[in-house]
């Protein structure tokens, strides 16, 4: 299948088609409002469904009963909206059902503005609603890596019956980039004999996430928790740029800062100084190891995010000391140029930090 020229979110809902949903439910909202948009048009030419819902409350809550009923189901929003999600988002995950979701960030706090941001990192990762749960969480650098991960998203929500949340910058969402979708061979998965679709000669499914057994409540959590761990030994992802030379200093940056680091990178190495990159594409679980093998490497950790810090919290809770750990941030919608990367880079080599 030849490239085609797309925005990230037009390929992000073409990604989830080819992915073999038929249903949308959502709400518009900038800078994700194309993946709507895309969906209203192109559902109905595969016998889809598309429906706009009247709140990212009432999105949420649809895609809840479609995922009940066995259905591939899709939601996006962007930050206010996902934060609306929560709840219903930790109803799934207690009702262990499958959905994919996608947060094309803006910037916070409030309402913020409609420009990139990264600053939804700790409520993704953490679980942002009540109770104790996670969600897969994978974050792209490119339109391309956009769809594949979509693709992906559904056969981990499957497999794992959780949900599934794409997380990606208003950059990524918005920049046109050449994509290809090539065809896929039938991936295994467990059938969805929990549905509630229907008897068919058998026992009703109930699908439900309240226990006030207090020990069967428990037992369910342990359950639930349980697949984190297999999450975390099957389903880590990352990438690295320049990592098999020599380096003082790592890089850590995700998403389409990740790729403004590697601008950074070749520049300071085409002057002879060489810094590595760590790229993790799994936020939720995050690449602890690779991270630590990577680290152990430099002297110093430089992390480069469109927030506060809240990745760098996590890479500084995970390498425990090992090496010092910095940060640079953008926020408010300001996207990091190459640039300041290179300052903030030359300044830790020369043993100066912020």
């Amino acid at each position: 299948m030849a490239k085609k020229l797309m925005k990230g979110c037009e390929a992000i809902g073409e990604a989830a088609i080819q992915a073999g949903c038929r249903l949308f439910f959502g709400y518009p909202i900038t800078p994700q409002n194309e993946i709507p948009e895309y969906m209203a048009a192109r559902l109905p030419q595969v016998g889809g469904t598309f429906v706009q819902a009247e709140s990212e409350l009432a999105a949420s809550n649809m895609i809840y009963g479609a995922s009940a009923a066995g259905c591939r189901c899709l939601t996006s929003s962007s930050s206010p909206g996902i934060s609306l999600m929560q709840e219903a988002i930790s109803y799934m995950v207690g009702s262990e059902l499958p959905a994919v979701i996608v947060n094309i960030m803006r910037a916070g706090p409030g309402l913020g503005g409609i420009l990139p941001s990264q600053a939804d990192y700790r409520q993704a990762v953490k679980g942002g609603g009540h109770g104790d749960y996670r969600v897969l969480v994978l974050c792209p650098s490119s339109v391309q890596e956009a769809a594949d991960l979509v693709i992906d998203a559904f056969d981990l929500a499957d497999r794992y019956r959780n949900p599934v949340l794409v997380l990606g910058d208003g950059l990524i969402g918005q920049m046109m980039e050449p994509v290809e979708f090539k065809p896929r061979p039938p991936v295994a998965l467990p059938p969805k004999d929990w549905a509630a679709n229907g008897c068919k000669g058998r026992k009703p499914n109930i699908i439900n996430s309240l226990y006030l057994v207090p020990e069967v409540c428990e037992q369910v959590n342990h359950r639930i928790a349980a697949r984190y761990q297999v999450w975390e030994e099957k389903e880590t992802r990352h990438s690295g740029h320049n990592l098999d030379s020599k380096y003082d200093l790592l890089l850590v940056a995700n998403g389409s800062v990740a790729r403004v680091c590697q601008t950074a990178i070749d520049d300071l190495k085409a002057s002879g100084v060489e810094v590595g990159l760590f790229r993790p594409i799994s936020l939720y679980p995050f690449p602890i190891k690779a991270l630590r093998e990577a680290a152990a490497r430099a002297k110093n950790v430089l992390v480069v995010e469109l927030n506060m810090g809240q990745m760098r919290d996590d890479v500084d809770s995970f390498l425990q000391g090992r090496v010092p750990v910095h940060f640079y941030g953008r926020q408010g919608g300001m996207m990091a140029a190459p640039e300041e990367v290179i300052e903030q880079a030359r300044a830790i080599l020369a043993g100066r930090s912020n």
